[in-house]
């Protein structure tokens, strides 16, 4: 059996001083708790580490071996320690993340770069359809999910982790960009580019659910594909696109964003499973920590 690491590092100090009034004061020990200490290693080691006399401690052939080899061994242990309780509190492991597109412009990137700064913790981040993301949170095909929005699943539990000021992207020469914000009247005389419905409904129907009480009723459409990279109907100023206030930070050339007056807040919530592990909590504590360094909620 491999001795005690306390009393090997005990015998390190005494190797370092050679002398046992002056390590067992840099110890915080008494002599004798010390002296006791090093008998009971050497006959755990079956062999003799020090020669002592009144006057000095010299270490043995034995004793000089040990003095060399068991540093880097204890510092070994040491990383094995610390590598246990890093898992035990969610700091190591692969993390899947799965957020729907509307999340990506921003917030989904803060926290990936946010829970990649600690060491050991692998993160891959995967855009996904809004819809699949709590199921694939609940059958554990991903570990956590970034959607925008209150989506339906079983099995999973939301946390708030964002609210946005809702407003609509526009070309930069649109007569409303002229104005800090818009009426949602003014708005819906234009037509209105929504998420396809079959694709998000959630986000569908809180959006078109801003112009409900607009005469006329505004026309809603949506585009061939879900994220049109080049938005030439928005470019052209033919149409413009409610969106949250996010689309304000990563604009594409020639557009343009500007909130709606009195427009209640988009959200965006982390989903995690029901049932949670250290890496779950660690992601719970390290997005609550980010929200609230970058006012992503109210106080």
């Amino acid at each position: 059996m491999a001795p005690d690491t306390v009393s090997l590092r005990y015998f390190l100090v005494l190797a370092q001083e050679l002398n046992f009034t002056r390590a067992a004061a840099r110890i915080g020990i008494a002599q004798p708790a010390l002296s006791a200490r090093m008998r009971r290693l050497e006959a755990e080691l079956d062999t003799a580490l020090l020669v002592r006399n009144t006057r000095s401690v010299v270490l043995t052939t034995a004793g000089a071996a040990l003095a060399e080899s068991a540093p880097p061994a204890l510092a070994a242990l040491d990383r094995a320690w610390d590598t246990a309780r890093s898992a035990a509190a969610g700091e190591l492991g692969t993390l899947r993340i799965g957020y729907s597109l509307s999340t990506g412009a921003e917030t989904a990137p803060a926290l990936v770069d946010r829970l990649i700064r600690g060491r050991g913790l692998e993160v891959s981040a995967v855009p996904m359809a809004t819809p699949e993301i709590s199921p694939a949170v609940a059958d554990g095909r991903i570990d956590a999910g970034i959607t925008r929005g209150e989506q339906p699943g079983r099995g999973v539990r939301r946390f708030l982790l964002r609210r946005m000021r809702v407003g609509v992207q526009l070309a930069q020469h649109h007569p409303l960009a002229e104005h800090p914000e818009i009426e949602i009247a003014d708005a819906a005389a234009y037509p209105l580019r929504l998420p396809d419905r079959a694709a998000n409904p959630v986000i569908h129907d809180q959006l078109s659910a801003l112009f409900r009480d607009t005469r006329p009723h505004p026309r809603f459409h949506t585009p061939a594909v879900s994220f049109d990279m080049s938005q030439r109907d928005l470019r052209n100023g033919v149409a413009l696109a409610p969106a949250g206030e996010a689309a304000a930070t990563a604009q594409p050339a020639g557009l343009t964003w500007r909130p709606l007056r009195g427009a209640p807040s988009l959200t965006i919530h982390l989903v995690l499973p029901r049932e949670q592990s250290p890496l779950h909590h660690r992601i719970r504590a390290v997005a609550k920590t980010l929200a609230h360094e970058l006012h992503w909620l109210p106080d």
